[in-house]
Parts: C-alpha cells; structure tokens; sequence
C-alpha cells in the first residue's frame, strides 16, 4: 500500500501532523525517525515520550552539524526531556543531514517533506508517501541502519554537558519555534 499526501496551511486539516502522530501511537516495536529539526509541539512530545515509556524503541537521529545554529540550539533542548523518557537520540556526525524519515515496527514508513517542527507540521505546504507494508519499508529500514553506524548517541549525560549558555539559549529559543 502506498498513499502520497500533501498538506496545506490553507485547509484547516493538519495532514502531516495527524499522520505522524497516528504513525508514532500506533508503533508497538519501533519507531524511528531521522528528521534535520527537531522542533517539537507538546502533542509530539507527548506522543513521542508515550511511545518510549511503554516499550516501543524510539530512536531519533538529528544532524550533528547544524546548517543554523539557533534551530540546533532549539532541537537539542528538546533531547533532555525525551531521553528521560527514554527515547534514543543520535546525531548524524558526518555533516548535516536532510532527510525526512519515518519508520513503526517493520510496516509503517513516511517519507517526504515534513520535518518534526511546527512550521513545516502547520504553516507549510508538504508533501509525502506514506508507505504500509510495502518493499520501500525494507529499504527505508535499512537506510537507518546504515545511517545509525554512522551517528553517535546522545545520552542523559552528554545533554547535562552542553555549555550552560547553549542550554539556555535553546531553552529560550523555545519561545520562538513556531517562527523557526
């Protein structure tokens, strides 16, 4: 099964947002996502930290090497949190890294334009395919795997080791993420 959908401000219908998050609370193993923003709403957290404390492996991979500074400050302040709950972060280490991916259990895969942030889920035009046990899931599972030897884990620690300054500056960025 494959079902390409788009979204649009215009619509009142938050196409990606509720794809996403019925993706996510419906993984029962896994839930992977590589995503170059990480700029999460309190539903998305909430759904993402859910997800983890009820056993499913969630595993985030986020580029180590920024193309702005003030949208990573952002991304990384929401590591904390999530790790707590147990997500598993990683960072992409050898550059930046684009790619908007999402995988549950070895059935579910989206794959397209929307980022994990609050414009692209609510202000932009997107467009994606959402796959359902479809050979494409293989393969986006697969493209993790290569992409996860390939980044370093982030842990609880690591996050309570970031400057001070970056921490705040992150956490008061956080203000303005739905302009980011």
């Amino acid at each position: 099964f494959l079902q390409p959908f788009a979204d649009s401000p215009l619509d009142n219908e938050d196409v990606g947002a509720t794809i996403l998050q019925s993706v996510i609370s419906s993984a029962q193993e896994r839930m992977w996502i590589m995503t170059p923003y990480l700029i999460l709403d309190d539903k998305m957290t909430t759904a993402l930290c859910v997800a983890a404390k009820t056993g499913v492996d969630v595993r985030i991979i986020t580029p180590a090497i920024p193309d702005k500074w003030y949208v990573h400050a952002v991304t990384r302040a929401n590591y904390e949190e999530l790790t707590r709950a147990g997500v598993r972060i990683y960072e992409y280490t050898p550059g930046f890294i684009h790619s908007k991916v999402y995988l549950a259990d070895t059935k579910q895969a989206v794959v397209g334009t929307v980022n994990l942030d609050f414009r692209s889920l609510y202000l932009h035009f997107e467009c994606a395919s959402y796959f359902f046990r479809n050979a494409v899931v293989m393969d986006v599972e697969e493209d993790f795997q290569k992409t996860l030897a390939k980044s370093e884990r982030i842990t609880l620690e690591n996050c309570r080791k970031y400057p001070f300054i970056r921490r705040f500056a992150g956490k008061a960025l956080r203000i303005l993420a739905p302009l980011m």
